[in-house]
């Protein structure tokens, strides 16, 4: 990741928008910020983290961080930062939040928009998760590029599961993570070889031995079934005829039985269909006649009726017009005096407006007396502040020249803090020391007891060691010869004459020798060797006791020295610190006056912030007042407008009086007036609707009436037409009845009850016919048939069951050979499928053992774990080459066997020991070493052109000497296309870096930020 620019605004003790443009500063290689302590120099890292993830190393989510992190003099907060990611893209991360108006510590949780840098344009991105554009999660960025304050050793003294989970994430090692992998793949080709082993249980009787087998029981089948098949084809023809023969023998008996039945119902059918032709004749002749007359009786009833209803209804019409024109005639004369009545009520209406004008004039000349009353209290009010405000002013201006100014006073405290911090670090250094001198007199003292020469002790041990090798030397050639000479006496003890020698074979023995017991000779020199074996471990284990103690005893000397060093350098800095001291209003040996002097300016500040509030408070106030002033003038003027229109209305209205008099009313009350206006005003409404109602009436009453009598006119025409109809029908009747012989109406109505569906009938008839003579002939032809044929049952019956005997033996022959033949097919597709199972299981036992091989290999994320040990132990390598160089060869860094970090002392023999025993200007060189490293390996691995790395502490824990390795190693790593910023307050830093931030904290605007 390399940053282009960042703009912070409202953000700790960031006041006003700040803009940092690191395009500068990044072309240099290596950059600086710089600035007092809280100034702000911390929060420019912590204003990326947090724009990028929404997390700082100060504060958490339970914190209220948003309210913290705002400047309490701003209400609102606002970071925009643009970076450059691994793959050379551009991005920006906004992140803003406001502080609630009407509550202050009540901030909103911030708003976050991510944008990429396209076609000349920012193009929103739909997420705001920064893992996926720079690849590190926070923990990582923080390790890796942006090491804030207190986190610097956070790597090297990482968990060995921790640091494997960050390596896996910064050098994508999930790919070497493939357990789950073989886990999956093992668990499906066990459930797979399961499953086969499971079908290849139901195929142990599946051979080729049993497949034979049944093919000959199918050959034996197939033959018996051939023959079985000629025998019913004989018996099947003979049994088909006597069927045949029996079915005609029975349809000839069926067929005369019917015929017999037919015969029978042929009388009723004949019957049957005389009276339909009867009945259809007269249907169609006098159906129409009959209907018709019925048709003109009944509408003849109908007319006669409705012809009464409608001369009733005339005769009432006829009555209500006549009363309408009687109340007309009598209303005429007070309705054409209505218009007079109407201007009268007119002038009562003007008057009552005029009367209510009277009464609200009153009312406002009262209200306009008591507003002007106000307003002059108000102005009285408005003088009063504004003298009380004047009186606060003059206080303020006595006050102000007695107060200190800001910036004098935190430069001397400043001045002050750095001198007690000074003499603080002076007296913590001194008792260093004292503390050092008493270890070295105490470590002499434990070089008493051994009573030795400091210079010569080393040999004198060597000589003494020496004399005792040579003393044990001499006595193990002497336990030798008596070993020998033991064994050979019990050589001799255990010759016999005629029992062969062990050494020679001989079977006499005339000489044997005779030997001293040297047992005891020989338990007392093995003591001796025992003793000079202990007197030498002896004096190795003290020798080796004096040179630890030795060893410590140089290295709290030279700790001692190194001490003394740093505290001559403290007292040259605290003369150089009281040579700074420049303002005379002070002394700088009196801190109490001066904090005095500060804590009396707080107090003159503080009564003037006061004072200011009071004068604010007092101006709201008049601005209240004059607001009040304003609206009463506007109020009285309103008054005053409003007594005028009303004056000017009831002028108005005096003038369009047409018949009443204003001098008559203006003494009366507005009820007494309103009750004659009411009055008038109902009456001549009800004169008007009355006549208007009379004349809507008989308006609409004349056409109905003339209605009415046209349609009893024409009734009465109706009627007669129709009576004159009936009496053309009833002759046409008559003749029809004479004409087929029929002496009255009533029977043809006798037939015509019948209801005969002639349809349907003659269908039914024209059916049993077609029936009738079909079953007559089916007769004749089965009796020329059968003619010369006999059926005898008995014969039948034989046949019969001869054919079943032979169809069950057919079927059960066929049976056997389908079943047979189908188990054959089922063994050859199940042996077919029984090899294929059988090659798949052989091909899954040998990949099980091939994935077992594999889960041993990756079980616990072992292979993961490896792969990192071999990133780390890459990472040491690369950190050791700056290491190195910064201890001066003194340090190095490795791996243990559990893959933790620890040091390796070439001070002391090579021993290897915790990182925690570093020093903090040693811990500071090799967790630099390591970042750099690991950036470095970031780098390669991303395969990015440049990288940035951000430091946030350690060069106050280092010396002079140390600093110059320090800078030197980060002035080299611009050759090595390397980015590197650092935020310190090492003033040989400073004058070191060729560009730089520099961070100054204004009273007033808060801190700023200058490129130096």
């Amino acid at each position: 990741m390399i940053p282009i620019q960042l703009t912070i605004e409202g953000l700790y003790s960031y006041q006003e928008r700040q803009k940092i443009n690191f395009e500068n500063l990044t072309e240099a290689g290596l950059f600086g910020i710089f600035g007092s302590v809280g100034s702000g120099k911390s929060s420019i890292l912590e204003a990326i983290s947090f724009a990028l993830y929404s997390e700082t190393e100060r504060l958490n989510a339970r914190d209220k961080r948003a309210y913290n992190m705002m400047n309490l003099k701003s209400n609102k907060s606002y970071i925009e930062f643009d970076f450059i990611n691994y793959e050379n893209k551009k991005f920006r991360a906004t992140r803003e939040f406001r502080r609630n108006s009407k509550n202050f510590e009540d901030v909103k949780t911030p708003t976050v928009n991510f944008y990429e840098w396209k076609n000349e344009s920012w193009i929103p991105l739909d997420h705001s998760n920064a893992e996926k554009i720079i690849g590190l999660s926070y923990a990582n960025f923080k390790r890796t590029i942006i090491i804030p304050q207190g986190q610097f050793k956070e790597f090297l003294e990482l968990g060995a599961a921790d640091r494997t989970n960050m390596m896996k994430e910064i050098f994508s090692l999930q790919r070497f993570d493939l357990q789950n992998n073989v886990s999956a793949l093992n668990a499906k080709n066990r459930s797979e070889l399961d499953q086969l082993e499971g079908q290849l249980k139901g195929f142990e009787e599946v051979n080729e031995e049993q497949i034979l087998v049944q093919k000959e029981n199918l050959k034996t089948e197939q033959q018996k079934f051939e023959e079985v098949k000629i025998q019913f084809k004989n018996i099947e023809q003979k049994y088909q005829q006597l069927k045949n023969l029996k079915t005609d023998f029975e349809s000839l008996k069926q067929k005369k039985t019917d015929f017999e039945k037919l015969s029978i119902q042929k009388t009723n059918i004949d019957e049957l269909e005389t009276k339909t032709e009867l009945f259809d004749k007269v249907f169609r002749i006098f159906t129409p006649i009959i209907t018709e007359k019925n048709k003109l009786q009944k509408e003849i009833s109908e007319q006669l009726k409705n012809k009464e209803h409608q001369f009733k209804n005339l005769q009432e019409t006829e009555g209500k017009f006549e009363n309408i024109k009687n109340k007309l005639l009598a209303i005429q004369p007070k309705y054409e005096a209505l218009h007079q009545s109407k201007i009268q009520e007119n002038d009562l209406s003007l008057m009552l407006q005029m009367l209510t004008f009277s009464d609200e004039i009153e009312t406002l000349k009262e209200r306009t007396k008591k507003g002007s009353e106000k307003v002059k209290e108000v102005e009285e009010n408005q003088k009063l502040i504004q003298q009380k405000a004047q009186e606060l002013s003059k206080q303020i201006d006595f006050l102000k020249p007695k107060k200190l100014d800001s910036n004098l006073l935190l430069n001397v405290g400043n001045w002050f803090s750095e001198k007690k911090k000074l003499e603080e670090s002076l007296k913590s250094q001194v008792e260093k020391i004292n503390a050092k001198k008493l270890e070295t007199e105490r470590i002499s003292e434990e070089l008493k007891p051994f009573e030795i020469n400091l210079e010569t002790f080393k040999n004198d041990f060597k000589a003494q060691i020496e004399t005792l090798e040579n003393q044990k030397k001499t006595l193990s050639e002497k336990r030798n010869h008596l070993e020998v000479q033991q064994k050979l006496a019990h050589f001799a003890s255990e010759l016999h004459d005629g029992e062969s020698c062990p050494l020679c074979g001989a079977l006499e023995h005339p000489n044997i020798v005779e030997f001293d017991d040297v047992n005891s000779e020989l338990n007392e020199i093995q003591k001796k060797i025992e003793q000079i074996e202990t007197q030498k471990d002896q004096i190795q284990k003290q020798s080796l006791e004096i040179e630890k103690i030795l060893d410590r005893k140089k290295i709290f000397e030279e700790q001692l020295k190194s001490e003394e060093e740093i505290v001559k350098q403290i007292q040259i800095n605290i003369e150089e610190h009281l040579k700074s001291f420049i303002w005379t209003e002070f002394n700088a040996e009196n801190q109490n006056d001066f904090e005095e002097k500060r804590q009396q300016s707080f107090s003159i500040e503080k009564q003037i912030d006061e004072l200011n509030q009071k004068i604010g408070f007092e101006q709201k106030n008049l601005d209240k007042e004059r607001e009040n002033l304003d609206n009463y003038n506007k109020a009285l003027e309103k008054f005053r407008l409003d007594e005028a229109k009303k004056e000017e209305q009831i002028k108005t209205n005096e003038a369009n009086l047409k018949v009443l008099q204003w001098i008559d009313y203006r003494e009366k009350t507005i009820a007494d007036v309103e009750e004659i206006y009411i009055k008038l005003s109902q009456s001549n409404l009800e004169t008007e609707q009355n006549y208007q109602q009379l004349i809507k009436e008989e308006k609409e009453i004349s056409p109905k009436l003339a209605e009415q009598k046209t349609i009893v006119d024409q009734l009465e025409k109706r009627v007669t037409e129709l009576e004159k109809e009936s009496l053309e029908n009833e002759n046409i009747l008559t003749k029809s009845l004479v004409d087929n012989n029929f002496n009255d109406e009533n029977a043809v109505k006798n037939i015509l009850l019948q209801e005969i569906n002639v349809p349907d009938t003659r269908n039914i008839i024209q059916q049993f016919k077609i029936q009738f003579e079909i079953v007559k002939n089916d007769i004749i032809n089965l009796e020329i048939k059968l003619k010369d044929f006999s059926f005898d049952e008995e014969q039948f019956a034989e046949t019969e069951n001869q054919f079943k005997a032979f169809e069950i033996d057919l079927k059960n022959a066929n049976d056997s050979v389908v079943k047979i033949t189908t188990e054959i097919e089922r063994l050859e597709k199940e042996f077919k499928k029984k090899e294929s199972l059988l090659k798949d299981l052989a091909q899954l036992q040998k990949r099980s053992e091939n994935l077992k091989i594999m889960t041993n290999l990756f079980k616990g994320a072992g292979f993961v774990q490896y792969v990192s040990s071999i990133y780390l132990r890459q990472l040491c390598d690369h950190a050791n080459v700056r290491f190195h160089r910064m201890t001066r060869n003194q340090l190095s860094l490795q791996l243990n066997e559990s893959n933790d970090f620890e040091i390796v002392d070439y001070l002391n023999e090579g021993r290897s020991r915790s990182v925690k025993t570093l020093s903090g200007g040693q811990a500071f060189q090799v967790s630099l070493s390591l970042a750099l490293a690991l950036a470095e390996s970031v780098q390669t691995n991303s395969q990015s052109e440049k990288n940035f790395f951000f430091i946030d502490e350690g060069f106050g824990t280092q010396d002079l000497e140390s600093v110059n390795i320090v800078f030197e190693t980060l002035m080299n790593l611009q050759k090595e296309n390397r980015i590197v910023g650092i935020i310190s307050h090492v003033e040989e830093l400073k004058e070191k870096i060729p560009v730089s931030l520099h961070i100054t904290k204004d009273e007033e605007r808060g801190s700023l930020i200058e490129i130096v």
